[in-house]
């Protein structure tokens, strides 16, 4: 249930407004359809006070027995009545930050299986952000992509709707490894997929997993400098993990799945950091590695704690109406996401005036997994509250963090025990 801080009805909503005139003549018109950016090449790292939103589109065409992202497997769905609830809950986003209007610079399509949408579904909703939102020009607009949905025609349906980052799950380059993780494509179609990616995008990333069953120090050093031999700029490398209510966490518990221990999973997270940093692919987070300016900048907004929107079924958010700064999350179940929509305008099942201490909390658990770490000063500035100095200097002691140019910064070997350290140092 919404708590005291609801946004307002959606009577209350005057969408005639939102679609006027952008020019300022206050006339209610239908904007000139314009396109974001179809191009974006790295850019420097991302400025204060940054705002994305993000998009979560909920179906796949199979549930991993890993994933306990909010995804759902539908055979069939009314894909235009989705986009339509999709369009409708950023209108209503849009409305409430009326105040303060921001400009986009990164927009994420995530899930589930984005890949799965039409390309003129995607360029429906950059439309309707472009309509509603001023749109930095060199806007990153990424797309999560599976390689079992890739068609070549689709790709460059998103290429020309302003897609113009591609993330592109392989999760694995073997056979076996694929199969047990549950994907549904086999590595030679990974490896045809990133080709058609490189061919269509400029930008373009993917994912491994490690620490998987039966996996060896050997393997995983085969398989990453096999993935790093492909060239793309980015690399997003997460170690396993079992999550509850999975079927991954089933088998764990009878013992049927048993992954590598602790130290077995450190010594591949430090041959993993050494052969994608050889690669000139170093870590600016803890599972992600970029050439140098080809972070993403959306999950970076993340990870600095800035604001971001998000719509979709099961989508959360952090941002700032009136001043306070909001948690926001949907529905999670698609069709009372859906429901929910169709009666009052919106998917909202929270909407949280977040405090500066919990802001604090959060902002501190994020910037710890970059590299860059965190700015003790902006932070001080910005929630009010000061590190406790003799924990950061016995933690420092430790080796366990650095200090530098006015940053804390976790150590190797401090990430390698990151929940300990942000434990101590909350204020």
């Amino acid at each position: 249930m919404m708590d005291s801080l609801s946004p307002p009805p959606c009577g209350e909503v005057d969408l005639a407004a939102r679609s006027a005139d952008k020019s300022g003549g206050g006339q209610s018109q239908k904007p000139k359809t314009r396109h974001p950016a179809r191009s974006c090449s790295p850019t420097s790292p991302p400025r204060g006070g940054e705002f994305g939103i993000y998009i979560h589109w909920p179906f796949c065409a199979a549930k991993c027995p890993y994933c306990d992202f909010n995804s759902h497997v539908r055979q069939v769905f009314d894909e235009d009545a989705w986009v339509s609830g999709i369009v409708r809950e950023l209108h209503y986003v849009a409305e409430l930050q009326s105040a303060q209007r921001r400009t986009v610079e990164t927009i994420f399509f995530g899930g589930g299986t984005p890949s799965l949408m039409r390309g003129r579904s995607t360029a429906a909703v950059l439309e309707t952000i472009v309509a509603l939102w001023p749109v930095s020009p060199d806007v990153e607009i990424t797309l999560e992509a599976n390689p079992a949905s890739v068609e070549a025609a689709r790709f460059r349906d998103y290429r020309a709707a302003g897609i113009n980052r591609l993330s592109l799950g392989v999760q694995a380059l073997n056979d076996a490894a694929l199969k047990a993780l549950g994907r549904l494509h086999n590595a030679a179609e990974a490896k045809s997929a990133l080709a058609v990616a490189t061919k269509t995008f400029e930008r373009v990333s993917f994912d491994l997993i490690y620490a998987r069953p039966h996996q060896t120090l050997a393997d995983w050093r085969d398989e990453l400098a096999g993935a790093v031999a492909f060239g793309t700029e980015h690399l997003s490398l997460y170690q396993l993990t079992i999550e509850p209510a999975t079927p991954f966490a089933t088998l764990a518990r009878t013992g049927a799945l048993v992954v590598p221990g602790d130290d077995a999973a450190a010594e591949l997270y430090e041959v993993t950091q050494k052969i994608a940093e050889s690669a000139g692919l170093p870590a600016y987070e803890i599972s992600n590695h970029a050439r140098a300016g080809a972070e993403c900048r959306h999950n970076l907004l993340y990870w600095r704690y800035g604001d971001y929107a998000g719509v979709g079924p099961g989508a959360h958010g952090r941002i700032t109406v009136d001043g306070r700064r909001i948690a926001t999350s949907t529905e999670r179940l698609p069709e009372r996401w859906r429901q929910r929509i169709e009666t009052t305008g919106h998917g909202f099942v929270e909407w949280s005036e977040v405090s500066a201490e919990v802001s604090a909390d959060e902002h501190l658990l994020m910037a710890l997994r970059l590299t860059e770490g965190l700015d003790t000063a902006e932070y001080d500035r910005r929630w009010g509250v000061g590190l406790n100095e003799d924990r950061v200097a016995s933690l420092a002691a430790d080796g366990l963090l650095s200090i530098a140019d006015g940053r804390i910064r976790a150590t190797p070997r401090g990430r390698l025990v990151l929940n300990r350290l942000i434990a101590e140092l909350a204020p």
